[in-house]
This record gives C-alpha cells, sequence and structure tokens, in this order.
C-alpha cells in the first residue's frame, strides 16, 4: 500500500496534481453556485418590476386573431 501512495517516485507530481485538479472543481464549483445565486437576484428584480400580465379570459373572449379571420 506504502508503494501505491509512493507512486514510484513521483508522489509529489501525482498527488499534487489531485490536489490542484480537485481545487479548480471546487473553484469552478463555488463560481457557478456564485453566478446562479446572482442570476436568481436579477430575474427577481426583472420579474419584480414589470407589471403583471392581465390572465386570458376563458370563454374565448380573448381568441387569437387567426381564430378572427377565420381559418377554413
Amino acid at each position: 500500500m506504502a508503494e501505491f501512495f509512493a507512486m514510484g517516485g513521483y508522489a509529489a507530481y501525482v498527488w499534487s496534481s489531485y490536489a490542484l485538479a480537485a481545487l479548480v472543481m471546487v473553484g469552478l464549483l463555488v463560481a457557478t453556485l456564485k453566478a446562479l445565486r446572482s442570476a436568481e437576484t436579477t430575474l427577481k428584480a426583472l420579474e419584480g418590476s414589470r407589471p403583471p400580465r392581465r390572465r386570458r379570459a376563458r370563454n374565448g373572449a380573448a381568441a387569437s386573431p387567426a381564430a378572427e379571420v377565420g381559418e377554413g
């Protein structure tokens, strides 16, 4: 087992490479989560700044323009 961890004399290079790769991956995770929170905050601000949408009437009063022309 000690021979495995020694990596044939290249342990310093191998384990430092693993550590660097893990550090980069953790950094990417942190940056992604930070960007996600920023995008969610921006989205909430944009959604809050515009007036609410009117609901479409269920009885067909707000029909599409194609239905008014009379397809068919």
